[in-house]
């Protein structure tokens, strides 16, 4: 399978439909958090204030208590209340410094936990939504995406969100406030040299807009590689057994090689972006510091330089060059929290454009399906991914309690068919009904749970074999689930296994073997005891001593039970009570097994490639088999 090109985004079209995603980001999810959000903003405005205090008093006891060129005062603080000696004068500047530090303290604390409150319920609240919308849409949404670029989304995408939530927001709060609270302390104390310090801003600005414009398109590059290279890994780790058994180790290496490389070259062209950035905007912020450092020393010791005018204290000195250097660290760090928000405006329109998939099925979810007698009937249904139909004006109907057969070569459509019972797809046109409820009318919540799906690729879930067994009926005692493994034929060998039921399958029931998963997986849908039963290729990994013990399982589950049965050995489904065969999309044939072998068509070529007859077969029959299996089949078998 290859390897998206990294201008591939397989998200592009979801995510280009988003507008605005920050602002929606908090809109819906930011009004949840506004208690989080009010403590960590208040916090860093008090915090930030706070640390501005020390180098303000630190001027004030320059020029007031060591150098005594003016008097002790402090801003709103009548003089009657100050100390008048030098002594008291020095105590109390330690003690207000001393109390700025540790209510610094305090409120640094109540910012970094609201910030980080705020951001940690945003991303949970994003991933489990993401997730559930995920869950809920259509499978022809998975046709063409991934494992690993879903699992980008949910992982790599929300994470973005969160630092830019937490660290980008806490710097993005700490620098306003530097620059507006310092700018206003520069100001009041000298106007010209402020103006001084202050040059490097509107260059800051100029040199930020051009980094966003340059580095938004290298981000959304990179988005893409890193889901091409998670689906790369995740492809190969689930296929290692065939990687090992056909020797390709060398192959995937380089395969991997491959995609990591594209993701290194994106990923280096945006880093390589930002490691000039950054150093220039530093060097940037640093020119104030340099110019205040050059005007203001100049002044002290020469008077005012060229146009400037007045008198520059030693105290008001210092407290410029301190809070000049505190403004250039949150300054420098300006463009990572443009860096950060790029990130996240990436990230978040990749979600935002998820959740906005119009694949989601359509459900009343008002309306549930009553399932009394079990009729099934498929009237015209039609259903294609793209403008050519897999399956086309299938029609034909199952009587309450019957078994009805679905037979035909790969790539027929039978999946499909029964597929759309489920409703993992809904149908282009046409109707399915349950005893006259059109399935699109009912929830499908209630719809599922009256049928039983058996797979022929069994799914088991990481835990147990008893949590496998009860997967979707959770409240089942373990007697239930000790019966429907007997049915199954499954308890004699769970009962071997080193812990029997507690026994753990492994990642996808990797410590199972075909047939052992194909066993669990049908007690769990005999646990389920659903009104309808679908048998989807359910013995197909099984031996054939073990197939006629689970078929004499089934007759008893299937009897008075409606039954769809896909089977490829065609002697599992002869005694039904009726056969669709289909081709191409189309039924081509219906009876009963006898039946159809007097009429010599599709199904008795079928039977006579199992019964070993190829000698027999029309030439015509052998042609159209080698033009099946030659071409590339859209849909599902």
């Amino acid at each position: 399978m290859a390897v998206h090109d990294a201008d591939d985004d397989p998200f592009e079209a979801q995510r280009a439909t988003v507008d605005d995603s920050i602002r929606r980001l908090f809109r819906e999810y930011g009004l949840d958090n506004t208690v989080e959000y009010a403590v960590g903003i208040l916090a860093s405005l008090v915090a930030r204030l706070l640390d501005l205090i020390p180098p303000l008093m630190l001027g004030l006891a320059i020029d007031s208590i060591f150098l005594q060129e003016q008097a002790f005062s402090l801003r709103f603080v009548p003089d009657a209340w100050l100390p008048s000696t030098q002594e008291g004068q020095f105590a109390l500047t330690v003690g207000i410094i001393a109390g700025s530090f540790l209510l610094g303290a305090v409120f640094h604390w109540l910012r970094n936990w609201g910030w980080n409150a705020s951001a940690q319920n945003i991303t949970h609240e994003i991933r489990v939504d993401s997730y559930s919308q995920m869950q809920r849409l259509g499978m022809e949404f998975f046709s063409d995406k991934q494992t690993g670029e879903l699992m980008s989304i949910l992982s790599n995408d929300v994470n973005q969100l969160e630092r830019f939530l937490n660290d980008g927001l806490n710097s993005a709060s700490r620098l306003i406030v530097m620059v507006i609270a310092i700018a206003a302390i520069l100001f009041t104390l000298n106007p010209q040299l402020a103006l001084v310090a202050l040059v490097p801003v509107p260059l800051i600005a100029a040199f930020t807009y051009a980094f966003i414009t340059i580095i938004r398109p290298k981000y959304k590059k990179m988005r893409a590689t890193v889901g091409s290279l998670n689906s790369r890994l995740e492809n190969n780790l689930g296929g290692i057994q065939v990687i090992k058994s056909s020797n390709t180790e060398r192959y995937e290496d380089d395969r991997v090689d491959d995609a990591s490389m594209e993701y290194y070259d994106a990923n280096w062209d945006a880093i390589w972006t930002r490691i000039k950035f950054f150093p220039t905007l530093q060097a940037i912020s640093g020119v104030g510091f340099v110019l205040t450092f050059l005007v203001g020393g100049y002044w002290i010791f020469a008077g005012a330089p060229g146009p400037l005018t007045g008198t520059l204290s030693v105290g008001d000195f210092v407290v410029f060059i301190t809070l000049t250097q505190q403004l250039i660290w949150p300054m420098a760090q300006f463009g990572q929290i443009i860096n950060m928000y790029q990130r996240a405006d990436a990230s978040s329109a990749r979600i935002f454009g998820l959740m906005d998939e119009p694949g989601v099925l359509a459900e009343d979810a008002d309306t549930d399906l009553v399932v009394e007698d079990g009729r099934v009937e498929y009237d015209g249904v039609t259903f294609g991914y793209d403008e050519d139909p897999i399956v086309e004006n299938i029609d034909f109907t199952v009587e309450p309690g019957e078994t009805a057969a679905l037979v035909g070569p790969t790539g027929a459509g039978k999946s499909t068919v029964l597929k759309l019972l489920l409703r993992m797809y809904d149908v282009d046109s046409g109707a399915i009904r349950i005893d006259g409820q059109d399935v699109r009318n009912v929830s499908l919540r209630s719809l599922r749970q009256s049928i039983g799906y058996v797979s022929q690729d069994t799914f088991l879930f990481y835990g147990t074999v008893r949590e496998n067994i009860a997967y979707g009926t959770f409240t089942a005692d373990d007697e239930a689930v000790v019966e429907a493994a007997k049915a199954a034929e499954a308890h004699d060998f769970i009962s071997d296994l080193p812990n029997g039921y507690d026994t753990m399958v492994g990642e996808r029931g990797v410590k199972l073997s075909g047939g052992q998963r194909q066993r669990v997986s049908i007690a769990r849908a005999i646990l389920k005891d659903p009104e309808i039963l679908v048998l989807d290729e359910a013995t197909s990994d099984v031996d054939t001593e073990t197939e006629m013990l689970i078929q004499r399982s089934l007759d008893d589950l299937t009897e008075n039970r409606t039954t769809f049965a896909i089977a490829h050995r065609l002697s599992t489904i002869k005694d039904a009570e009726g056969i669709v065969v289909l081709e191409d999309g189309r039924i081509v044939e219906r009876g009963e097994h006898d039946e159809l072998l007097e009429n010599g068509g599709l199904y008795a070529h079928l039977w006579g490639v199992q019964a070993g007859e190829i000698d027999e077969l029309p030439e015509e029959f052998i042609e159209r088999a080698a033009k099946r299996q030659a071409r590339t089949e859209a849909g599902d078998d």
